[in-house]
């Protein structure tokens, strides 16, 4: 960062600034990194929880079935989903049933059942080395397990839960809860940092690739770049810059200099993380923004956002079932590519021009963004599709939907 103390203090001195990890430069291994977080002091926090409740759409009646394999062991709708990044060959799944399930994606077997949560399992996924899996649920009781073992090695408690993120290249764990704060524990050991935000939720989160920072973006429309080496907030984009309802979604390119973020509001905002400066707004209804929060009801709210990974162009989606493609250097529309539903998560392929989508029609399309044009689509659930993940080669997605299935698709195309 550029900025110094003083900038800094000008700009943000609302802000309630709390000491973090100390993370070191990003030319540090994996192995430097989480041995100096041995060394780190922290302090303890803790927390209270209240219980949410999920509603789901009505079941719907699958015509066909293109999936590889189907895992039924949860009793409830399943609400996430993630490949371990070390193989790829295990999937955690977590459900209505508060519970979350560690299987293989070649043949469903079930390897470790994580139980013992009090509330629906939204997030649950697997830490940079694939040792260890994190499974948090809407009230806010989080564990971490020991992949090998198959035991729990830690647990903790926060306020109702928005989002979990594993570190990039240490055993640190992150969260975002209702009442704004982000946590930050070092695992197994469960020392604890927060970083204090605004009093409203810390809607969607994610660390940025060089493991330095962190993008928060929250129910008041408001984003906050972390420092997390430096522990204060070196960003703020709130007011007439930041989104006018609350975030729902963002990503980051490559080397982390912009950061995409969606929100209610309709819009998709480009902020360049070095200066803090929105650079343009996307829409596929007007290039201005709405007005007021009172917009916000009849606005296109943005349900997912990415970065191509070869081309310079982004894909938004929305809730009306468009999924936009936008040209990174003039910010013009390339295409609109419309689904039959609202558009729950989209993911770029890591090495080609096609994205993958998934939608509340309970479908998995592929787009390839240079024409615009849908390559393929995978049917099989009876039920909405509330998330999913490609592997690394795009040759499989494993989905996870409310007719109480995850599902593993064979993702065929004619180059492969």
């Amino acid at each position: 960062m550029d900025n110094s103390s003083e900038d800094i203090v000008q700009l943000h001195g609302d802000e309630e600034i709390v000491e973090v990890i100390d993370l070191n430069d990003a030319e540090q291994s994996p192995d430097d990194l989480a041995e100096e977080l041995e060394d780190v002091d922290f302090e303890d926090a803790g927390a209270a929880a209240d219980d949410e409740a999920w509603e789901t759409e009505d079941e719907m009646e699958a015509e066909q079935d293109d999936s590889e394999l189907t895992f039924s062991s949860h009793t409830g709708s399943v609400f996430c989903v993630s490949l371990d990044p070390q193989t790829n060959s295990l999937a955690v799944s977590g459900g209505e049933d508060d519970k979350a399930y560690v299987w293989t994606v070649s043949d469903g077997e079930v390897l470790l059942e994580c139980t013992g949560h009090k509330d629906s399992v939204t997030c649950a996924t697997f830490s940079y080395d694939s040792k260890l899996v994190a499974s948090g649920d809407m009230s806010g009781l989080i564990k971490v397990w020991k992949v090998e073992t198959k035991e729990e090695i830690w647990s903790f408690e926060v306020g109702d839960l928005e989002w979990l993120e594993w570190h990039p290249c240490a055993p640190v764990l992150l969260a975002g809860t209702a009442d704004g704060n982000v946590w930050m524990w070092k695992i197994p050991g469960g020392d604890c940092k927060t970083f204090q935000g605004p009093s409203c939720q810390a809607t969607t989160g994610k660390i940025m690739r060089d493991g330095k920072r962190a993008v928060v973006g929250y129910e008041d429309g408001s984003v906050r770049i972390w420092d997390l080496k430096q522990g204060n907030a070196v960003h703020v984009i709130k007011g007439s810059d930041a989104h006018q309802g609350a975030l729902t979604c963002l990503d980051t390119n490559k080397d982390g200099s912009l950061v995409l973020t969606g929100s209610v509001d309709g819009l998709a905002k480009l902020i360049n993380t070095n200066t803090g400066k929105v650079v343009c707004a996307f829409s596929i209804e007007s290039g201005k923004a709405k007005d007021s929060m009172t917009d916000e009801e009849d606005s296109n709210s943005v349900e997912s956002v990415g970065f191509c990974k070869v081309l310079p162009l982004v894909a938004v989606a929305y809730l009306d079932g468009t999924l936009a493609i936008y040209d990174l250097s003039t910010q013009a529309l390339r295409h609109r590519c419309q689904h039959e539903a609202g558009i729950v998560h989209l993911q770029w392929e890591e090495s080609s021009s096609l994205v993958a989508t998934c939608s509340l029609d309970g479908v998995v399309r592929l787009w390839d963004a240079r024409s615009g044009s849908m390559v393929s689509e995978y049917r099989g659930h009876g039920a909405e599709i509330l998330d999913f993940t490609l592997n690394r080669d795009a040759s499989i997605a494993v989905t996870a939907a409310g007719d109480h299935k995850a599902k593993v698709f064979c993702l065929q195309r004619p180059d492969r």
